[in-house]
């Protein structure tokens, strides 16, 4: 990214090139299930129905799709739909009228899980498994976004898809038992495993880091724990490219669990010091970054110590891959210190 370059701009740039196949062929109709009304898809559009309407991703793949006319996203939410209330989910994703489904939601208070098991379960697992069964008697395939929790961090090096999973805490074991929901209720689904994720939109890191800096002149960050930050921004652009092979290729059959996580890999303190250092460049604010242990900073739920992510499976199958992380994190902090500028 060159320095002072609008990154929305490069955003929709880099979006551009997961435009959709312009040689696929129009579709007749899919088979319809349940009194489903069928929809027929239009040429190369296509039209994706996302869940947790507040949430980084939803948000981040309706900014992806802004001015594009071969792809349209509908962010649904609550209270049409609330994954806390199974009742509400078929009726409407329905409604939204999708050729593919995108599961987003998700609850994701991971220290508020320990004393919230039945409700996190309730929204992760059963509402998961919901929004997959709901596609699936809709007669269109799910892609669902699950979490490094769901590994115990031992491993030495980046974690693959066929890795043993081992959740440390109820976050993770919820949301490992709603992978297992989603591919239990609808046979056509991309699990997709990402870790770390931050944006320009709801609550993260860089937010976090950011509003930090504006009150203090140090900041304690723990550097004993490693991952891949990964944009959800980014998160939008391949998920956009996955959408384009499955609206392309109605054989696709290589569905399952991938990884999709940013390019390179960082501890907690350097991931807080690239965004501050940043910051400063773009004349935000700064802090020092102080390195401590885990130990250090004690929390209700354990964190794995290595959630790094390979990638290269997503990367094989779909063609992309995501940008290096500081890359990310530099577009990222440019829209949060610049929130009205428009390219």
């Amino acid at each position: 990214m060159v320095v002072g370059a609008d990154p929305r701009a490069t955003l929709r740039r880099r979006a551009a090139g997961s435009r959709f196949s312009r040689k696929q062929p129009k579709q007749s109709g899919r088979k319809q299930l349940d009194g489903e009304r069928g929809r027929e898809q239009e040429g190369d559009h296509v039209r994706l129905a996302v869940t947790g309407r507040e949430g980084q991703v939803a948000a981040s793949l309706v900014e992806a799709a802004r001015g594009r006319d071969d792809v349209e996203v509908v962010a649904v939410g609550r209270p049409a739909l609330d994954l806390a209330r199974p009742d509400t989910v078929f009726a409407a994703l329905e409604a939204a009228r999708p050729d593919i489904v995108v599961s987003a939601a998700a609850y994701t208070a991971v220290d508020q899980a320990e004393d919230e098991k039945d409700l996190a379960f309730a929204v992760n697992a059963t509402g998961a498994g919901k929004v997959a069964e709901a596609a699936a008697r809709l007669g269109v395939p799910v892609i669902h976004l699950s979490t490094d929790y769901v590994f115990d961090g031992t491993r030495d090096g980046a974690y693959v898809e066929t890795d043993p999973t081992a959740p440390l805490g109820v976050y993770g074991a919820s949301k490992l038992a709603g992978e297992a929901a989603v591919a239990a209720a609808n046979p056509r689904h991309l699990i997709l495993r990402t870790a770390w994720v931050y944006s320009p939109f709801g609550k993260n890191f860089v937010k976090t880091m950011l509003r930090l800096a504006g009150d203090r002149d140090e900041i304690a960050v723990v550097a004993d724990q490693w991952g891949n930050p990964t944009s959800a921004l980014d998160i939008a652009d391949a998920i956009l490219h996955a959408a384009a092979r499955l609206g392309a290729d109605r054989n696709f059959a290589a569905f399952g669990v991938y990884h999709l996580a940013g390019e390179g890999e960082t501890n907690w303190s350097g991931f807080a010091r690239h965004i501050l250092d940043t910051s400063k460049a773009f004349g935000g604010p700064h802090a020092k970054v102080r390195d401590i242990a885990t130990s250090d900073y004690p929390t209700k739920a354990r964190r794995p110590q290595n959630s790094r992510l390979s990638s290269a499976k997503f990367a094989g199958m779909f063609g992309w891959q995501a940008p290096h992380w500081r890359a990310s994190v530099a577009a990222a902090v440019h829209c949060l210190l610049n929130p009205q500028q428009e390219d």
